[in-house]
């Protein structure tokens, strides 16, 4: 009986070697989505501080000349 049951035992490892694998491959998976989601979000988040210091820049480079003319 104990090598019947450790037949059935190592028969159901490879099986069960293959579930965890698969598990993991997924879970490895999903991590890299979401790796991938955060950079684009991170880089979304860069552009737009990007733009909005250059509209910024913009507006006081602007506001600079408009005083420089009122001045002579």
């Amino acid at each position: 009986m104990s090598t019947e049951t450790s037949d059935e035992q190592s028969s159901s490892r490879p099986k069960e070697a293959a579930m965890y694998t698969t598990e993991h491959e997924l879970a490895r998976s999903r991590h890299a989505e979401l790796q991938a989601e955060a950079e684009a979000v991170t880089r979304a988040r860069r552009l737009y501080l990007a733009r909005r210091s250059a509209r910024r820049a913009e507006r006081a480079v602007r506001r600079a000349a408009r005083a420089s003319a009122a001045v002579y």
